[in-house]
């Protein structure tokens, strides 16, 4: 881990990736889906790279992807992974370790 990623986790930084192939409307649909999260749950707290891989087909192999869209959490460790359109909302806040911001229930 870089001295900066080693400072960014401490700082509560979510660095993520993206993998798309295209502008296919599931590859589109997981890039709304994600902002959304990001804006709502973590917002100024995160980073995002969104890697095309009908573009870039070598950068697969970095972070192993078998499938897309998948969404990789480089940061805060450990590595994760989410594939498919990020629609269940719940699913991707359970899946990057985020705790929903929910009003507080009755006691």
């Amino acid at each position: 881990m870089t001295p900066q990623d080693q400072e960014a986790e401490a700082d509560g930084q979510y660095h993520l990736r993206l993998y798309v192939a295209g502008q296919t409307a599931k590859s589109l649909a997981a890039i709304a889906n994600l902002k959304r999260v990001c804006e709502e749950h973590l917002a100024g707290r995160y980073d995002v790279e969104v890697i095309d891989l009908a573009q870039n087909p070598q950068r697969a192999a970095s972070d192993q992807i078998l499938a897309i869209p998948t969404l990789v959490r480089r940061l805060p460790a450990p590595l994760k992974r989410l594939i498919g359109d990020l629609s269940d909302t719940e699913k991707v806040l359970v899946g990057l370790d985020i705790c929903p911001k929910t009003p507080a229930g009755p006691a």
